[in-house]
C-alpha cells in the first residue's frame, strides 16, 4: 500500500467502508474513532467516519490541541463568513468574500496539515513535504499486490496446447456461517466462480444459520476444529480462501512448509482488530500488533471490500493489500432500517414538518475531527441555494438544509446557526447531524441529497448508495467513478463542480411548485434498482481475475473459464429469500478472536487490564518491589541452609564406599543423561525386524501425518523441519547435495532415497526397505493397520524373490482418468508433466545409453488396465532397491544435462505453473520406479492399503515380447556405474555441474585397489614400528622410571 498525490483533485479519501469506520494511519493523520460507536449501530451495518474525543498518548494530545485551535479559527471565520444585509450588491460582495475566504481557509489548513505530518517520521515513508492544497490522499496497492494488479491473468496461457483432467481446485475457509451482508457478497462470488470451472471444498470454523445455503453450493461442509487442522492435505488445493478475521485459527496450519507455498487469499469485511490496534500501541502490546502481522503477512493476498480498511490496517500492511470494491452491506442496512422505521416518524421526532423540503449535504469526511474545509467547499456550492429557498417565508415552501458530518457534539450547529443569521436566513433552515449518530434516519428523511464533496473518489460513497436504496434523488459532482455507474437524468443529476450555477439548474430540475417534481421520484426510483446490485459486477469479475494471477494452475487441472464470460451483474438476492428476514438480523454477533488473541497473548507482558466492550479484565498483576524482595530474601535463606547442610556432611566420618555403590551411581548417572536425548521406542521395536519403511516429509506442517511404531521412520529432507523426539533420519546429513536448495527442490522424495542409498549399511541391514510419502497419508491412502499386517506376513514367508509391493495407485485424485483404465501409461504421465513427460524422458533416456538420434528411446508401457505406482509407496528387497537407484541417478543426472547444456530445455518443460517448475523433476521420478520395474521384470504387486487384499499387476508372462531387458540388465547398469565413478574418481567430468557424483556413493575397481593397497601400507608401516620398539628394547633394555619424581 501506498499514498499517492494528485495535483488535479483535492485531498481525498474514498468514503466506501463496510463494518468500518475512520481509523487512525499510524503515526501520521488525525483520523479517529469513536470507542463507543457500536452503541449506534448493528454489527453487519458500515460505521461511517467519525472522530475519539479523548487520546492517551502525549502525541495525540498534541494533535488534538493543534486540530482544535484550528477548529475554532475556522469556526469563527464562519461566523463572519456572511455579514452583509439582504440586497443585491450585498450577495456579490458576500460571494467575493467567501472566494477569498476559502482560499485563506485553505492556506491555514494547509499550514496545520504539514505541522502534522511533521510530528511523524512514520509518515514520511509515504508522503514527502506533507500535502499540498489541491493534492489527493489515495490509496495505491503495495509491491506485491501490484503483481496481481497488472498481471495478464490466464490469457497468455489460453493459446497454449494444454491436458487437463480435472477442474481446478479451491480451499474455502469460512470463520462463520451467519445471515449477514458479508456472507451474501461471498455467495455470490463463489456461485459465479463456480460457473467458471472453479470446484469448493468448504471448511467451517464456526456455526450459523447460513449453513444450509452453504451446502447447496459446495456439498458436504467439514468442520475445522483445532485437532482436525493438522489432518489436511492443503497441497491438493490450487489455492485457499479464507473469508473473515474469525477464520484466523485456520491459518496457523498453513503457515507452515509444505503449506507455506500454497497461495491463500484471505477477505478481510471487518473493523474490530482495527479499533484495537491504537490500543495495543498505547499498551505496549508490540507483540500482538507482530503476530497480526505475522498472520497478515502469511496471506498472498490480503482483499478488501473498499479503499478505507487499508488505512485503517496499514500498521499490519507487509505490500500485500488489495482492493475489490463492492458490498451489499450499505443496500442491506438500509433495506433492514427502512423496515423498521417510518420517514414522517422521523421527521416529526427530529421537528421537521410535514411540508418541509430536507435538503441534505453530504460529502468526503477526511479530517472529520474539525468542519473540515470540504464542507466549507460545500458551503460555497450551495450558498445561492440558500439564499434563494432558505430565505423564503411561504409556510409551503418551507425548505431546510441538514449538513451531516463531524461529530453531534462539537459546536457544529451553532456555527451554522450563526452563518443562518449572517445571511438572513430563518431560524431552523440550517441544521447539522454528526456522523457519530443515527446516520440512517439523517438519510431517510431527507428528500434531495447532495453530494458536495469536491475531493475526487476512488470508490462510489457509500452514503450515496444508502441514499439511493431508501430512494431519495441524488446530485452528485462529475466524478469519474460515479459517471461509471450513474447515468445522468436517469438515476441521479451530474454538476459540475466549483460550479455553483451548473448546481442550481441541477436543483431546479427536481422541484415542481416546492414539491418534487415526478422527474425527481423518476430518478429516485431508479437509483434504488441501480442501488441494490451497483457494484455486483465489478466485484465477482474482480475475484475472478484475482484468482487467475494469485493461482497455480497445475498441468493436469483445466483452465477456468474467461472472466468475460461472466453475465450477472446482481447480488444473489434470491438465495437468502427463504432464509432471512432483514428486520430480525443477529446484531450481537461479534468477532472473538481478536479478544481470543489478547487474552492468550497479552499475559506475555505485564499490564494490568484489557478494555472490551468498555469494561476492564484483569490479566496478571504486577510484581510490585515487596515481591521482588521477599523472592530475593527467600533465595538468601535457601541457599544460607544449603551450604549448611554440605558443611555438615564433610564433617561427619564416611565408611569406603563399595563397589555395588560406585557402579549404581554411575549407571544411574549414565541413565540421566540418555534420557535427554532418548529416541522413541520404535528403534528398539524394530530390532530383528525384515522391513523397514521411511516416511519422507519436507516440513513441520505434516507431523501429523506421519506414523510412529516399529515399522516406520521418519526421512526428513530439511534440518529444521525433523521431528527432535523421535528417531528420524537427517536426509541432509547422510547426503551434502539436498543442503542446496535448488536440488532439494527439484529431486523431492527422491533426494531422500538417494540420502539412504548412501553408505546403506550404516542405516539400513535388513532384507526389505521401502517408502510412503507423507502425501499418501493425506490423501487417505497410507496403509491401514490391517493392511500391515497382511504385509509384514507376505514378506516373511516369501523372503525371496524380486518383487515390489505397492499401495499408492496413480489414478488415484485423478477422477476423469478413473474412469477410461485403458488409458496408457505415457498419456498420463503427459497429463502431470506439463505434455511433455515423454519428450523428456526418451532424450534423457537417449543421453544416459548414448543412442543414435534416430533409435527409439521411449520405453513401451501396456495397456492392459493394470495399476501404476504413485505417492513413492511402495515396499522391495533392499538389494533391489540399491539397484533401482543406481539406475535412478544415472537417469537423473541425464535428464539434469539435457536441461543444462539445451537452450530447449533452459526452462522446465515439465510443468506450467512456477510450482511445478520449482519441483521440477518430481513428478516424473515418481513414476520412474514403475519403468525399471516393468523392464526389469520385476514382479508388481497392488496391495489394497484399506483391506490388505493383494493383486498382481502386468504379469511377467504377458510382458515378454515388450521389455527392454538389455538397457535394465544389472551387468549393464553396473558397468555404466563404475565407468562414471572412473571418470568422477580421475577429475574427468563431462561439465561444470555433474549432478552424478554428488547423488551417492563412486566406487569403481580402481578405488577399491587404491583402498586396498592403503590398508596394507598401513599395515606394514604398522608392523615397522612395532619391530622398531623391539629391537630399542632389547638393545637398550627396558627401563622403568623412577617412582616420586
Amino acid at each position: 500500500m501506498g499514498l499517492s498525490r494528485n495535483v488535479a483533485s483535492q485531498p481525498e479519501i474514498d468514503d466506501a467502508g463496510g463494518d468500518i469506520g475512520f481509523g487512525a494511519i499510524r503515526g501520521g493523520f488525525p483520523f479517529k474513532r469513536n470507542p463507543g460507536h457500536h452503541r449506534h449501530r448493528a454489527s453487519f451495518d458500515r460505521q461511517l467516519p467519525r472522530s475519539n474525543n479523548s487520546s492517551s498518548s502525549s502525541s495525540s494530545n498534541n494533535n488534538n490541541i493543534s486540530i482544535r485551535s484550528h477548529l475554532h479559527k475556522r469556526k469563527g471565520l464562519l461566523l463572519w463568513l456572511f455579514p452583509f444585509p439582504k440586497s443585491k450588491s450585498g450577495f456579490y460582495a458576500f460571494i467575493i468574500v467567501v472566494v477569498f475566504l476559502f482560499a485563506l481557509a485553505s492556506m491555514v489548513l494547509q499550514s496545520s496539515i504539514t505541522s502534522v505530518f511533521r510530528q511523524s517520521a512514520d509518515s514520511a515513508r509515504y508522503i514527502s513535504g506533507g500535502i499540498r492544497f489541491g493534492s489527493a490522499l489515495r490509496f495505491v496497492p503495495g509491491r506485491i499486490s501490484q503483481r496481481f494488479l497488472s498481471g495478464d491473468g490466464l490469457d497468455p496461457v489460453r493459446s497454449q496446447p494444454r491436458i487437463g483432467v480435472r477442474a481446478p481446485r479451491i480451499a474455502l475457509i469460512l470463520g462463520h456461517m451467519t445471515i449477514d451482508p458479508q456472507s451474501l457478497m461471498l455467495v455470490t462470488v463463489i456461485w459465479n466462480l463456480q460457473k467458471l470451472g472453479y470446484v469448493f471444498k468448504i471448511f467451517a470454523v464456526g456455526h450459523g444459520k447460513a449453513r444450509s445455503i452453504w451446502e447447496n453450493i459446495g456439498g458436504r461442509i467439514c468442520p475445522l476444529s483445532t485437532e482436525h487442522q493438522g489432518l489436511i492435505d492443503w497441497s491438493i488445493f490450487e489455492g485457499i480462501i479464507v473469508d473473515s478475521l474469525e477464520a484466523k485459527v485456520a491459518i496457523s496450519s498453513v503457515m507452515q512448509e509444505p503449506f507455506c507455498s500454497v497461495p491463500l487469499i484471505w477477505i478481510i469485511q471487518e473493523d474490530s482488530l482495527s479499533s484495537r490496534l491504537p490500543v495495543y500501541e498505547q499498551m505496549g502490546w508490540e507483540h500482538i500488533v507482530s503476530h497480526w502481522r505475522s498472520a497478515f503477512s502469511r496471506a498472498s493476498v490480503v482483499v478488501f471490500p473498499d479503499f478505507t480498511y487499508p488505512m485503517l490496517y496499514s500498521e499490519l500492511d507487509t505490500g500485500n493489500f488489495f482492493v475489490i470494491p463492492g458490498s451489499p452491506v450499505d443496500v442491506w442496512a438500509a433495506e433492514s432500517y427502512h423496515k423498521t422505521h417510518a420517514k414522517e416518524q422521523l421527521r416529526e421526532l427530529s421537528g421537521f414538518g410535514k411540508n418541509d423540503m430536507l435538503v441534505l449535504v453530504v460529502g468526503s469526511s477526511v479530517f472529520f475531527d474539525d468542519l473540515s474545509w470540504d464542507y466549507a467547499v460545500a458551503m460555497h456550492s450551495v450558498g445561492p441555494l440558500l439564499t434563494r429557498y432558505a430565505r423564503r417565508n411561504d409556510a409551503t415552501d418551507s425548505f431546510k438544509f441538514v449538513f451531516l458530518c463531524g461529530n453531534s457534539t462539537d459546536g457544529y450547529d451553532d456555527a451554522l446557526q450563526g452563518v443562518a443569521s449572517r445571511m438572513g436566513l430563518r431560524q431552523g433552515s440550517i441544521r447539522h447531524y454528526g456522523l457519530n449518530g443515527d446516520v440512517n434516519s439523517v438519510l431517510l428523511m431527507a428528500d434531495i441529497i447532495l453530494y458536495g464533496s469536491a475531493q475526487e473518489v476512488q470508490g462510489f460513497p457509500p452514503l450515496l448508495i444508502r441514499a439511493m436504496t431508501f430512494e431519495i434523488p441524488v446530485v452528485v459532482p462529475d466524478f469519474s467513478v460515479l459517471k461509471k455507474y450513474i447515468v445522468d437524468g436517469v438515476h441521479g443529476i451530474f454538476f459540475s463542480k466549483h460550479n455553483p450555477e451548473a448546481l442550481m439548474n441541477a436543483f431546479s430540475l427536481l422541484l415542481s411548485n416546492g414539491r418534487l417534481s415526478k422527474f425527481a421520484q423518476a430518478i429516485a426510483s431508479s437509483g434504488r434498482q441501480l442501488a441494490k446490485n451497483v457494484l455486483a459486477l465489478d466485484c465477482i469479475t474482480g475475484y475472478a481475475r484475482l484468482l487467475e494471477n494469485v493461482l497455480n494452475f497445475p498441468s493436469d487441472a483445466l483452465l477456468p473459464g474467461a472472466v468475460s464470460q461472466i453475465q450477472q451483474g446482481s447480488w444473489e438476492w434470491n438465495l437468502f429469500q427463504n432464509e432471512i428476514d432483514l428486520s430480525k438480523i443477529d446484531s450481537n454477533r461479534k468477532v472473538s478472536i481478536v479478544y481470543a488473541v489478547e487474552h492468550e497473548l497479552a499475559s506475555l507482558n505485564y499490564s494490568t487490564s484489557i478494555v472490551e466492550n468498555g469494561t476492564e479484565v484483569p490479566l496478571q498483576d504486577e510484581l510490585t518491589q515487596l515481591d521482588l524482595d521477599t523472592l530475593r530474601e527467600i533465595e538468601i535463606s535457601e541457599e544460607n541452609e544449603m551450604f549448611e547442610v554440605e558443611e555438615a556432611e564433610e564433617r561427619m566420618e564416611k565408611g569406603v564406599s563399595v563397589w555395588d555403590d560406585i557402579y549404581r551411581n554411575a549407571r544411574k548417572s549414565e541413565k540421566l543423561k540418555f534420557e535427554v536425548n532418548e529416541r522413541d521406542e520404535g528403534e528398539l521395536e524394530r530390532t530383528g525386524q525384515s522391513v523397514c519403511i521411511y516416511e519422507i516429509y519436507n516440513g513441520a506442517g505434516v507431523w501429523p501425518f506421519l506414523h510412529h511404531g516399529s515399522l516406520y521412520r521418519g526421512l526428513s529432507l530439511s534440518r529444521r523441519a525433523q521431528r527432535q523426539t523421535s528417531d528420524d533420519v537427517d536426509a541432509v546429513g547422510r547426503l551434502p547435495l539436498l543442503n542446496d536448495t535448488y536440488y532439494r527442490d527439484i529431486l523431492c522424495e527422491m533426494g531422500g532415497m538417494f540420502a539412504i542409498a548412501n553408505r546403506v549399511d550404516s542405516i539400513h541391514r535388513r532384507p526389505w526397505i521401502g517408502f510412503q510419502s507423507w502425501r499418501a497419508a493425506g490423501r487417505k491412502v497410507a496403509l491401514s493397520a490391517k493392511a500391515e499386517n497382511v504385509l509384514e506376513e507376505t514378506m516373511q514367508e516369501n523372503f525371496r524373490g524380486d518383487v515390489i509391493y505397492f499401495w499408492g495407485r496413480l489414478d488415484m485424485d485423478q477422477s476423469a482418468i478413473r474412469n477410461h483404465n485403458a488409458i496408457s501409461f505415457w498419456y498420463m504421465c503427459d497429463i502431470l508433466n506439463g505434455g511433455n513427460c515423454r519428450i523428456v524422458f526418451q532424450d534423457g533416456f537417449r543421453q544416459m545409453y548414448a543412442l543414435p538420434p534416430h533409435a527409439e528411446a521411449l520405453p513401451p508401457m501396456p495397456e492392459d488396465g493394470g495399476y501404476w505406482s504413485a505417492l513413492h509407496s511402495w515396499v522391495m528387497p533392499t538389494s533391489s532397491f540399491l539397484e533401482f537407484i543406481m539406475f535412478s541417478r544415472m537417469f537423473v543426472d541425464s535428464i539434469d544435462a539435457k536441461h543444462r547444456d539445451s537452450t530447449k530445455y533452459s526452462l522446465c518443460l515439465l510443468g506450467s505453473s512456477e510450482i511445478e517448475k520449482k519441483h521440477c523433476y518430481c513428478r516424473m521420478l515418481e513414476l520412474l520406479i514403475n519403468v525399471w520395474a516393468y523392464h526389469s521384470a520385476r514382479k508388481m504387486v497392488y496391495i489394497n492399503p484399506n483391506t490388505g487384499s493383494m493383486e498382481e499387476q502386468h504379469p511377467i508372462e504377458q510382458r515378454k515380447g515388450f521389455m527392454w531387458s538389455k538397457y535394465f540388465n544389472f551387468s549393464l547398469l553396473k558397468s555404466m556405474d563404475e565407468d562414471l565413478a572412473e571418470a568422477a574418481d580421475d577429475g574427468d567430468h563431462p561439465r561444470e555441474m555433474w549432478l552424478w557424483p554428488m547423488t551417492g556413493e563412486v566406487h569403481w575397481q580402481g578405488i577399491y585397489e587404491r583402498e586396498r593397497e592403503e590398508r596394507y601400507r598401513l599395515k606394514m608401516d604398522k608392523k615397522r614400528k612395532t619391530k622398531e620398539k623391539l629391537f630399542e628394547r632389547m638393545k637398550y633394555g627396558y627401563k622403568q622410571k623412577s617412582l616420586g619424581r
